[in-house]
Formats: structure tokens, C-alpha cells, sequence
């Protein structure tokens, strides 16, 4: 077991993001004694209201690109640690278009690790299960820390680049950084482009929700406060140049989520629309989190998915303002995909 790392001034890039945002609540609610920089550059993915009405002595926003190394150079110092959520994470967007994931995803994590070589901060780089690739519907396996990377997608494969990164820096330059690689986050201000708001925001629009292929593909959820928990401590004691991974037992597929969706909204479980599937839509994720649990004695506090599905809607049916805006324009794009 390593040392107990105190930072007192950290940056979270990605900070205005869904699990970026998240994450800053956690710390905020749970660390009273840590000042957090956001790094956000506001794509469309990137919403300054979600971390609206946060203590300002406690939040900063800086809005900027993770590629801007003139700009790490001026934030950087007097940080002690770096939280590394920005990403381009869209699956579908990464088919339909490639190269922002690679400038984001890739140089962007280069120019943070440059950063943190040059003064000597921390980092933690937050990663995704999809690294992995898939595993076969009927394979009883898990993905461990010891799983071959196999990527399918633009997006993954991107992650996965960055990854290795890390694991080089820490190796040739001695940055002190950690990994996690995490099954999918449900919960608040996720973007409506997701599976589980854009079906609930289709029931509150009174649209159909509707599903890839034949439904069967399988995801690991975990809510993202439970995932901010972890990050937190693997950021605080995890091992240098370890990776964990993120998951609370959560395997359910897609149909099964969206009749659940159905049920609590009242509404009949074959009450939605097939459509085609996705190229190279992975079939089953799967975590196994032994060695978290294990090295660091984390557990997820949501483990009743009915329940934080309950409540992720009940969200979204409060914070209408929220997603509106995005709404149009999302199943705009999803209507010239054929999706």
C-alpha cells in the first residue's frame, strides 16, 4: 500500500463534462480542503451549468484546450494533481467522424503528461472499458487489469493510445500517474446523445425510444457518483503506474435497460422502435474490480439499478431546461445517420 496522497489544489480537465462534472460535485460534497481548477473547452459535450451554483472560493472555471501547451504552461504550476476526464467519447461520433478523438484523446493526454513531467504534478488519467473490446454474450470472463488491449472503434482505440501513453511516461520519465478504466456512468447532467437520457428524453418528448440491432449487447453500469468515489481513491491511494478497474457488478443489456426505463415510466415494455445497428457494436462489456476493491477497499454505494434509474429520471425530468437545448440538434444528427 502506498502513501496517502493530500492534494489541495487540483485540476480537473473535462470538469464541465458528464462524469467530469460529477466527479467536481464529489469533491466538492466530500473534500472540504481541495481547491479544483475546471479545464473545460466547452464543446457541445461540455456545459458550464453543470457545475453552476458550486462555492467559487472552492470552483474556477478556465475555459481552454488540453492540446493549448502555452496555456498548461501558465496553469499547471502551484497544481498538485491533475484529474484527466476530456475526452471525445461518442461512439457514434467517432464513426461518423474520426479525427477530433485523435487530436483530443491522444495529443491532448500527451500535452498534460508533458505538463505534469515538466513540474512534477500528479496525474490521474480516466479511462473506459472499451480499450478491451468485447466479450462474447455467453463467455462467463470479465475484462482485469491483465486484458489484452483489443479496441473496435475510432473512440476506443483513441483511449487506448492514450493509455499507453501513460504507461510510458511513468516508465521512461517518471511522471507519478495512475489509470482507471471504467464501465459505462449513468446518472446527472449526461448528455442527451447517451443511451439512457436520450431514451428517457424521447418518453418526456413523447417520442419513441428506440434500439440498436437486437438489443442483446451487454454494458456493466455503475452510477457516476460511485465512479467519482473510486477515482478519488485511486487518485489518493493508488499505486504509481497501476491501473484500476471501475465497476459495481452492473451487467445488464440494452434491452433490459430500456424496459426498465419503460416500467418506470409506466409505459408498456415493447413500447419502442428497432433500428439498425451500429457498425462494429461491441456485444458485452464486463468488469471485474476485484483488485480495487481489493487494494483500496472501495464499494459502490448505488447497487439497486432500479433505484438510480429512478432518480437519473426524476432528474431529468426536473432539469427539462438542461437538455432541451441539445435535444433538437442531437436527433437531428442521429436522423442523418439513419440512427
Amino acid at each position: 500500500m502506498s502513501e496517502t496522497f493530500n492534494p489541495t489544489n487540483i485540476i480537473v480537465t473535462g470538469g464541465c463534462g458528464f462524469i467530469g462534472s460529477n466527479f467536481v460535485h464529489y469533491v466538492v460534497n466530500n473534500c472540504p480542503d481541495v481547491h479544483v481548477t475546471v479545464l473545460d473547452k466547452l464543446t457541445y459535450a461540455g456545459n458550464p451549468e453543470n457545475i453552476a451554483g458550486l462555492p467559487a472560493d472552492r470552483v474556477e472555471l478556465v475555459v481552454g484546450d488540453v492540446c493549448d501547451a502555452g496555456l498548461l504552461d501558465g496553469l499547471v504550476p502551484g497544481h498538485d494533481a491533475i484529474v484527466h476526464y476530456a475526452a471525445e467519447s461518442h461512439n457514434d461520433n467517432s464513426i461518423a467522424g474520426p479525427e477530433p478523438f485523435l487530436r483530443t484523446n491522444v495529443e491532448g493526454t500527451f500535452r498534460l503528461l508533458e505538463a505534469c513531467r515538466k513540474y512534477d504534478v500528479r496525474l490521474h488519467h480516466v479511462s473506459t472499458d472499451e480499450v478491451y473490446g468485447d466479450l462474447a454474450l455467453d463467455d462467463p470472463a470479465r475484462f482485469t487489469e491483465e486484458t489484452p488491449y483489443h479496441p473496435s472503434s475510432p473512440y476506443s482505440s483513441t483511449k487506448a493510445a492514450s493509455d499507453m501513453l501513460v504507461r510510458a511516461w511513468v516508465r521512461t520519465f517518471g511522471v507519478r500517474a495512475t489509470i482507471s478504466n471504467c464501465s459505462n456512468n449513468y446518472g446527472p447532467y449526461q448528455h442527451v446523445e447517451k443511451f439512457i437520457p436520450r431514451q428517457v428524453t424521447n418518453i418526456l418528448c413523447g417520442m419513441r425510444p428506440r434500439l440498436y440491432g437486437d438489443g442483446l449487447n451487454v454494458r456493466d453500469w455503475i452510477h457516476t457518483e460511485d465512479h467519482s468515489a473510486a477515482v478519488w481513491e485511486i487518485l489518493t491511494r493508488g499505486r504509481i503506474g497501476e491501473t484500476y478497474l471501475v465497476g459495481a457488478d452492473g451487467e445488464r443489456s440494452n434491452i433490459e435497460v430500456l424496459r426498465a426505463i419503460l416500467r418506470a415510466f409506466g409505459l408498456p415494455e415493447d413500447g419502442f422502435d428497432w433500428v439498425r445497428d451500429r457498425p462494429g457494436h461491441d456485444r458485452r462489456y464486463a468488469i471485474d474490480p476485484t483488485k480495487l476493491r481489493r487494494e483500496l477497499g472501495w464499494e459502490p454505494g448505488h447497487t439497486d439499478f432500479d433505484a438510480g434509474l429512478a432518480e437519473t429520471i426524476a432528474w431529468y425530468r426536473d432539469n427539462e431546461s438542461w437538455w432541451r437545448p441539445a435535444k433538437e440538434a442531437t436527433e437531428a444528427r442521429y436522423a442523418a445517420q439513419g440512427m
